[in-house]
């Protein structure tokens, strides 16, 4: 009935081979009094983007999952306290300093929230000279070439933009900034946190567009952080889900999709609002809960005590990584024959 599957051993490889490649990271937060106790925000997570084809890699899991906290550390504003993120071959937090203004320049990151990236006291356009002159080191008509050139990219121009604060720009606009802004340097990757969460439906489609020619005309890799498989299902290559900073699934965003694996992708999938009938026939449904230390505190499954499949083994022990017919790869006692052990 299941599929023949195989544990996912850990291997050394040759980072080279990579553009971006995260080693078992895990990253440790304090809660309760003075936050003196400790858990995992973050629990040995790996996953890796190609060097030479370029991809939209989409990061898919609720609030409290540890998107965020991975992006942080893939930009070096958090260390990890375990595990290493490689870039180019280069350890990113082992990098010299003169290398990390290169770094800078090589991974750029769009962020929620628009009206946070300005100050409404600064002029839109000033940031982006900034970037021309403090990473790119360029002279003042070529800076205006580039910048036009970047701005005309997500379908704007220095002419609208010069001189104005972001009082004079709707929410899909500065969030069209700010990808012009982040591109500006033709960075390699490109990290976008929920980037069109807080923007109108109808204006969702065009920046998610935005981020396919990225990908498809500069070369650059993305990868796109949000909770909604929908438009993860649109923009996305491949995925990886995660849960209580736990990898719980991942593989080609048409597999993963179609046929979810895991119990919590299964749920996520069975959140969308989508006219298909079959929906409800592909999953069974699980009930919501609010986010709980103990769930990453358990030694086993984080998910044990919302999965309707759950089983003694898995209040007991954490299931490991399994690759299913060389297509994906999911952490669930379901795809292991010794799963009612």
């Amino acid at each position: 009935m299941l599929a023949i599957c195989k544990e996912v051993k850990i291997l050394s490889v040759d980072v080279g081979n990579y553009l971006l490649y995260v080693d078992r990271v895990t990253k440790f937060f304090g809660y309760g009094l003075l936050g003196l106790r400790k858990f995992k925000a973050l629990d040995e997570v790996s996953l890796s983007l190609p060097l030479q084809e370029p991809r939209l890699f989409v990061l898919i899991g609720e609030t409290g999952s540890g998107k965020t906290t991975l992006l942080r550390i893939i930009l070096r504003m958090i260390e990890p306290d375990m595990g290493s993120v490689y870039y180019k071959s280069k350890n990113v937090f082992k990098l010299r300093s003169s290398e990390v203004k290169w770094y800078r320049r090589e991974v750029q990151a769009i962020f929620q929230d628009p009206y946070e990236t300005f100050n409404p006291l600064r002029t839109i356009d000033s940031y982006l000279f900034d970037v021309s002159k403090y990473l790119l080191s360029i002279g003042k008509k070529e800076a205006e070439a580039l910048v036009d050139e970047t701005l005309r990219f997500v379908g704007l121009s220095l002419d609208r933009v010069k001189g104005k604060r972001i009082r004079e720009f709707s929410g899909g606009e500065l969030q069209r900034i700010s990808i012009a802004r982040a591109i500006l340097t033709r960075p390699s990757l490109l990290l976008a946190d929920e980037p069109v969460s807080m923007l109108d439906a109808s204006l969702r489609v065009n920046i998610l567009n935005i981020f396919k020619d990225v990908r498809d005309k500069l070369k650059t890799s993305v990868i796109y952080v949000t909770h909604d498989l929908a438009t993860a299902y649109y923009v996305g290559d491949e995925m990886a889900v995660l849960y209580r900073g736990v990898l719980v699934e991942s593989g080609s965003i048409e597999y993963v999709y179609n046929d979810p694996l895991h119990p919590y992708t299964q749920l996520l999938l069975n959140s969308i609002l989508e006219p298909d009938i079959n929906i409800k026939d592909r999953v069974k449904p699980i009930k919501l809960s609010s986010i709980e230390i103990k769930e990453f505190l358990t030694p086993g499954c984080k998910f044990a005590n919302r999965c309707p499949y759950v089983t003694p083994k898995c209040n007991k022990e954490a299931p490991p990584l399994i690759r299913v017919n060389g297509k994906r790869a999911v952490r669930c006692w379901l795809y292991t024959t010794s799963s009612n052990t």
